[in-house]
């Protein structure tokens, strides 16, 4: 029985040690900035994205991965006998997953590659890709993957709060009327992953009580279900991650924490200061 090995995308932004660990291999998204195009956490880092966008007169813009890209990527793994399960950022919110398939479709026939759709994105999207690697490592076939992932999937979510809705509405993630209520009286605005799609869920004055809320919000989709595994993600704020994490670890106790940038890509539509809040909970 052949070995699994997980393939996903640059936005779920898994720390090396836990790559490294299982076998799980990324693709990067593009980030555009003017003529310059950089790989999503390869030849742009995060630090370097988000102190260039404090000064940048020009708005970077995102591509997905060509499809020369992923069927690269989709090829390596095969020559080294692994089947393959693509788990990747919602198809709702970027075209990697066209791309993926469009890869899968020029592989050799009877290549076993399987494609799925998170239908979310940062470590909200790590923890379906963890739970997938965990079970490939444990003798798991590609179709005993596939089904853990399909759990996973309906076991993890994210909360984020955000310092503007602006970077989302340029970049068509929401429309002219939830930006203009975001920014109304300096409001913090809460959003969440939902079938795939950013979804406004509330507004709160301050970022501490923001933070407070993502914590609630994460404990109520967490109530009566173990294990809990928690994720701080942040857009150049490693404090307020770091502070997230452990508090939300005081009421929930998770068995596993991670805190993490969010990748160049997802800053460019969420903007700096942005921190989420990532679960599973109950596998």
């Amino acid at each position: 029985m052949k070995k699994v090995a997980i393939l996903t995308d640059s936005t779920a932004y898994l720390p090396q040690g836990l790559m490294g660990k299982y076998e799980i291999s990324s693709v990067p998204l593009a980030v555009i900035w003017g003529e310059e195009t950089f790989e999503d956490g390869l030849t742009i880092t995060p630090a370097e994205f988000y102190t260039r966008l404090r000064s940048a007169k020009i708005m970077p813009s995102t591509s997905q991965p060509s499809v020369g890209t992923m069927q690269n990527a989709m090829s390596t793994l095969l020559a080294q006998g692994y089947d393959v399960l693509g788990i990747f950022i919602s198809s709702k919110l970027s075209g990697t997953m066209q791309s993926a398939i469009q890869a899968r479709e020029l592989l050799p026939k009877g290549s076993k590659v399987e494609i799925f759709d998170s239908e979310s994105t940062t470590l909200a999207l790590g923890f379906q890709v963890l739970a997938a690697a965990r079970a490939a490592a444990d003798g798991a076939r590609l179709d005993e993957c596939q089904i853990v992932a399909e759990q996973a999937r309906l076991k993890t979510g994210v909360y984020f709060m955000v310092d503007t809705l602006e970077f989302l509405y340029r970049g068509g993630r929401i429309g002219g009327g939830a930006r203009f209520v975001g920014t109304a009286l300096n409001m913090k605005p809460i959003l969440y992953m939902h079938k795939g799609k950013i979804e406004s869920l509330d507004r709160v004055r301050t970022k501490g009580k923001a933070l407070d809320r993502l914590i609630e919000l994460v404990a109520e989709k967490c109530d009566g279900k173990n294990p809990i595994r928690l994720a701080g993600c942040h857009a150049n704020s490693p404090e307020d991650a770091q502070a997230l994490v452990d508090k939300a670890s005081q009421r929930l106790a998770p068995t596993e924490t991670l805190v993490g940038d969010l990748s160049p890509v997802i800053g460019t539509h969420v903007g700096p200061g942005t921190i989420a809040l990532a679960y599973m909970a109950g596998m």
